[in-house]
């Protein structure tokens, strides 16, 4: 019988299409405060904590404002437009299939990433949010992660730093080979193939 995995999943781009909510909230965000949020270009590179794109657009003094409406704003707005990645479910299954666990790791706050959990119908057994970097690299090491999914460099990296493997998803806004150059162990299509990836491993 094989090792039971522990893995780890990031959210945004990984398990969840996001795109269309984050894109509506920053929408709302730009008319409630005047501001001009290139939504387009957002969209296309996440990945980073919101904090940091938002200092891209805000004034440093009400970046923390920003921060806190677009998180009021996002479980209306966003968690009912963005639907599971395909191979979701499936993948988070495998995952816990014959006794693993599956752990989301990710830089959205973990009361966002449980509402999107609940609304797609994924269950997995802990959540660990506003991580990333070392903080994604510390929650992988506080639940014994054995591998990391993500679609970012540094999600690869993070695993790296982690002694996890990582599993590279090209879904996101990084290349195969830019998750190769990262550190990722594989790179696979999407989600769709991690199950018979985790048979074989």
């Amino acid at each position: 019988m094989r090792q039971p995995w522990v893995v780890g999943f990031d959210l945004d781009l990984t398990l969840v299409d996001s795109r269309p909510g984050v894109a509506a909230v920053l929408r709302e965000l730009n008319v409630r405060t005047g501001a001009s949020v290139d939504v387009d270009l957002v969209i296309s590179r996440l990945g980073p904590p919101l904090r940091v794109e938002l200092a891209n657009w805000f004034p440093t003094h009400q970046v923390d404002d920003a921060v806190a409406l677009y998180r009021s704003l996002y479980p209306q707005l966003a968690v009912a437009r963005s639907p599971a990645l395909p191979g979701a479910h499936e993948a988070v299954a495998a995952a816990r299939a014959d006794g693993g666990v599956a752990v989301v790791i990710s830089a959205k706050i973990a009361p966002l990433v449980q509402l999107h959990l609940d609304h797609l119908g994924l269950t997995v057994d802990a959540v660990a949010g506003d991580r990333f970097g070392d903080g994604k690299s510390q929650a992988m090491a506080d639940h014994g992660v054995r591998a990391y999914v993500g679609d970012h460099v540094a999600d690869m990296a993070a695993a790296q730093a982690a002694g996890a493997l990582g599993i590279g998803v090209a879904t996101g806004p990084c290349t195969a080979n830019e998750l190769r150059g990262a550190g990722a162990t594989v790179v696979l299509p999407g989600l769709v193939d991690l199950p018979g990836w985790l048979i074989r491993g």
